[in-house]
């Protein structure tokens, strides 16, 4: 018996090919590429296993219900409608979380208010009792879209976003998002298939989500919980059993990851995240400023950063960015440099032509994921000087 059923995963703008992709290597069914989303089709086995191993997804939501709706009374009548004795009772709280891209409705929290009022007075006619809301830690989490005149109502099986792992504990002053960290890492092609550098690691995120990553570690297996372990239907039992499973597939790592800052402070919250993590055997973090170092490999190395850009950092952008390009050329040979940036017009001060351009958003920032690729010996200077 087929007992699969839609849901969607939330992603980063730039991220939806690789979600998908990472959707269908899990084996789920139907991936359709949206708009920072991908659809997909499993059972509820796979809706844990969304969760637990997807590195480049925000959010999980099982659509319940969809909808034609103009106006605010079309809203509660429908909402009010729904079979909500299925997933919710008068002892569980519940939140509401609400998306509004249509001229029938401009205001989010007024139709989350909306479908909170539908929900409680349906409880309270039927039972007399109503179950409370609560915005921070709900038992179930709702989620509500109105694109136009159509409203989809969905379960949120995730709860807080995603990329809270669970292993970040202490952060400094631009931390990069996990999602971003993981998915800034498999655009740029790692897969843990050579040794990996970070000259900029600050507290080690993206140290953490590539050792993750080249040792197949579920993403979330340090998260301490998900909504759907308080929905009414949660089977504890498959849930341990999909853990089991996913952690019997883990690889070893055979090469070196190795992060860099100047900051001791920054060394020491890098240090605690990857304990946090139980990953400390396969990263080394050192107190050593970028600016002053050679490739600290023979052959290949793998190296993706997050440089300052400008935003919160007073720097003087145009030399250390010209910084970035002279370090390259002059100690890194065998190496592919990835790092992102919002600060578009520094990165011609590098001195060097990107190989690639990625288009991504950090938080509100749009960015770019480049590519430099550092040749061994003649080559590096034959193709990478300015013309």
């Amino acid at each position: 018996m087929n007992n699969n059923f839609k849901m969607v995963a939330k992603t980063l703008f730039g991220f939806e090919e690789i979600l998908a992709k990472e959707l269908r290597n899990l084996g789920a069914g139907n991936v359709e590429e949206g708009v920072r989303s991908v659809s997909f089709e499993g059972d509820t086995g796979f809706m844990y296993k969304a969760n637990l191993c997807l590195r480049t997804a925000i959010k999980i939501i099982k659509p319940i219900h969809s909808f034609s709706v103009r106006n605010e009374n079309e809203l509660y009548k429908q909402i009010y409608a729904m079979p909500w004795e299925e997933y919710l009772s008068v002892d569980t709280s519940f939140a509401v979380d609400s998306t509004v891209n249509s001229d029938y409705f401009s205001h989010s929290l007024y139709v989350s208010q909306k479908t909170k009022d539908a929900i409680v007075d349906k409880f309270r006619d039927m039972d007399g009792k109503r179950p409370d809301v609560d915005l921070k830690f709900p038992d179930i989490r709702i989620n509500i879209h109105i694109h136009r005149n159509h409203c989809n109502v969905s379960l949120d099986s995730s709860g807080r976003s995603l990329h809270h792992r669970g292993y970040r504990t202490a952060t400094n002053i631009a931390p990069i998002n996990e999602v971003l960290a993981a998915g800034l890492l498999l655009l740029s092609g790692w897969e843990g298939q050579s040794d990996f550098l970070d000259p900029m690691c600050g507290s080690g995120t993206l140290l953490t989500e590539a050792a993750m990553i080249a040792c197949n570690i579920p993403a979330n297996i340090n998260r301490k919980g998900f909504a759907f372990e308080k929905w009414a239907d949660f089977d504890e039992a498959l849930f341990e059993k999909i853990i089991e499973v996913r952690l019997g597939k883990t690889r070893e790592f055979h090469h070196k990851i190795i992060g860099y800052d100047k900051a001791p402070s920054a060394v020491r919250k890098a240090q605690d995240n990857i304990a946090n993590a139980n990953l400390s055997d396969y990263i080394s973090v050192e107190r050593k400023n970028f600016f002053e170092t050679d490739k600290p490999v023979e052959g290949r190395l793998h190296m993706v950063f997050n440089p300052p850009y400008g935003e919160r950092l007073n720097l003087d952008m145009q030399d250390f960015y010209a910084a970035i390009g002279d370090t390259l050329k002059q100690g890194y040979p065998g190496t592919e440099a990835w790092f992102i940036t919002s600060n578009l017009p520094a990165l011609k001060f590098v001195g060097l032509r990107p190989s690639r351009k990625i288009k991504v958003f950090n938080s509100h920032l749009e960015s770019r994921l480049v590519k430099y690729v550092m040749y061994e010996g003649s080559k590096k200077a034959k193709y990478q000087k300015e013309e």
